[in-house]
């Protein structure tokens, strides 16, 4: 089986123990039998699609890849992926409510922030929340949150929620 892989899902691909599969932003350009990217990317071939904005969605991502593999991980071994980053490993199985009150500005975003136990809201909020790509679009003044987006961050998953997560947890 030719996997192909998106560069956003490729440590995925890796840590899941997959070793032959080639990347490309574009999966359908590839011959391929199978694509592993992003939920919200569409291809023409067969897909797997994952989610890899949280702690619990990428620790599910690794197993839903790892089981194509036929030797799917145990939890403990997944767990163990966590060790070295702190917020990750925080926000795992743990489930927090925080009396903060937010607006969001994306769906990606939207599974981070309830993640971290925030109240989204659409008014009287103490904070916006918005990725980086769309700045122009916010209409709001004060109390901005930038997060980096896709594009301007680490594609390790683990470092992304880390500097994702470590943003939001300043506002506490």
């Amino acid at each position: 089986m030719k996997i192909v892989t998106t560069p956003m899902c490729e440590e995925i691909v890796k840590l899941a123990g997959i070793t032959d599969y080639v990347v490309n932003k574009f999966p359908d350009e590839e011959e391929g039998d199978l694509a592993i990217l992003l939920s919200e990317s569409k291809v023409e071939m067969e897909s797997l699609p994952i989610k890899i904005n949280t702690p619990a969605q990428v620790f599910e991502s690794i197993k839903k890849v790892s089981k194509i593999t036929g030797n799917e991980l145990s939890d403990r071994d997944i767990q163990k992926f966590f060790e070295d980053y702190q917020l990750a490993k925080k926000y795992l199985n743990s489930s927090f409510k925080r009396d903060v009150n937010v607006k969001v500005y994306s769906e990606f975003l939207k599974d981070i922030v309830s993640d971290v136990g925030f109240n989204i809201v659409s008014d009287n909020f103490e904070y916006v929340i918005y990725p980086d790509y769309l700045k122009d679009n916010v209409i709001e003044t004060e109390n901005l949150i930038e997060i980096p987006s896709h594009n301007s961050i680490s594609k390790n998953p683990f470092e992304k929620i880390e500097m994702r997560y470590a943003i939001l947890e300043n506002l506490i």
